[in-house]
């Protein structure tokens, strides 16, 4: 049994375990030298990995979607785990249990099988419940439907995965229909129901995920359609018009028509069931993008092309902010203390004397010599001008104020 997982491998650790090859493809190095490319798989998670040396030696001893043992080391590169291979070998079938490998849903299939049909019971339109009785009486169908993941890679994408899309789009279905009067919930939860159950047939799911060829032809809505097409005509006292209600909300049920559906939703319930639905697969698509990226450092991840953006760790981010928020503030180590401001004299007090038509001396500076003493002028009609003129002026605070002022007083 397989006890070392992707999930549990630890960056820059040598490990030997073993992982199901989803792809293959041997590249050349500028030197001319091949090495090998891979995607590696378990049950708990998917990595690249690449093997640098002694690569002509066993490349063509394995293939796409078959089981190997490595030894080597993973390392997060570009915010991604890479996985750099070592050794290699093929595992033979019976060193094989498939359980270790591929992705499940956490819930039992049995389990979410009892609770779907417990969902088709509580139906009050007899038509539509005698059609999905009819619809997973088929033995075949059922063990499928129970099996098949909800889409390649986006969202869901495990074994279990469509009938557990399927019960979280009845659970909504179940709380938001009462908001709304005019729903019709046995016919929404009909269209959840049943909106997807051409993945059965357009994936195949035997070990990787891929798309058969009928998948690749037709696509699930259309593969949907026929296999519904059988059970209606199984019905024949089936209303044709509640049967082409039911048909429409498997072809508009992606919501636009770049996004693939034939038809856009017309009516409240096929409205509903796209919105439901996207909601559902974008969450989960955000769970599994923040789940595969716990090994890089930062708070947000790369960029996912699923929901085009890139996202939020938020309890990462949370938890980093608690922890700066907790730290006390220290001084720098080795930093001086802060200088005490310089205390700044006081100017010199300057005494006026409004009433006397004396020029005041301006405040003499520490380190000036003494300004010459005014002489004392002798007012007449010219000068009593003058004088009030200039008996206002600011007092100079330079040498060269001193002076010119002396001179000035000179020539009065």
């Amino acid at each position: 049994m397989k006890s070392l997982y992707i999930k549990s491998l630890v960056p820059n650790e040598v490990v030997t375990t073993q992982f199901l090859v989803l792809s293959k493809d041997i590249r050349q190095k500028k030197t001319g030298e091949v090495y090998l490319s891979l995607h590696l798989a378990d049950r708990t998670g998917e990595m690249d990995a690449k093997m640098w040396d002694n690569v002509a030696e066993i490349m063509n001893t394995f293939d796409r979607d078959d089981f190997v043992k490595v030894k080597g080391l993973m390392q997060v590169y570009q915010n991604r785990i890479q996985f750099t291979i070592h050794r290699l070998r093929r595992l033979e079938e019976h060193e094989v249990q498939y359980e270790d490998y591929f992705p499940c849903s956490d819930r039992d299939p049995e389990e979410m099988f009892a609770e779907l049909n417990g969902i088709i019971a509580g139906l009050k339109n007899p038509h539509l419940r005698g059609l999905l009785e009819l619809v997973f009486q088929d033995s075949r169908l059922a063990a499928m439907y129970k099996m098949a993941p909800a889409a390649k890679t986006i969202h869901h994408a495990c074994r279990g995965g469509l009938i557990e899309h399927v019960l979280s789009l009845c659970a909504l279905a179940k709380l938001t229909a009462p908001h709304y009067p005019e729903i019709d919930l046995d016919l929404l939860l009909t269209g959840a129901i049943l909106h997807d159950i051409g993945k059965v047939e357009e994936l195949s799911y035997s070990r990787s995920f891929n798309y058969s060829a009928d998948g690749q032809l037709l696509g699930h809505i259309v593969l949907g359609l026929r296999m519904l097409g059988t059970k209606f005509d199984h019905t024949p006292n089936f209303p044709v018009k509640l049967r082409s209600l039911v048909e429409h909300m498997i072809l508009s049920h992606h919501g636009e028509l770049e996004f693939g559906s034939p038809k856009v939703p017309v009516f409240a319930e096929a409205l509903l069931l796209h919105h439901l639905d996207n909601l559902d697969s974008k969450m989960n698509a955000m769970r599994s993008a923040l789940a595969r990226d716990h090994f890089a450092d930062g708070e947000f991840t790369g960029y996912i092309s699923a929901l085009e953006r890139v996202l939020l760790k938020k309890d990462r981010y949370l938890n980093s902010m608690s922890a700066v928020a907790s730290q006390p503030a220290k001084p720098h180590s080795g930093a001086s203390p802060s200088p005490s401001p310089t205390p700044i004299p006081p100017a010199p007090e300057v005494k006026s004397k409004p009433e006397s038509n004396e020029p005041v001396a301006a405040p003499r500076m520490p380190g000036q010599p003494a300004a010459p003493p005014a002489v004392e002028a002798q007012p007449d009609a010219k000068t009593a001008p003058r004088e009030r003129k200039h008996e206002h002026r600011p007092p100079p605070s330079t040498l060269f104020g001193e002076k010119l002022q002396a001179v000035l007083e000179q020539r009065k």
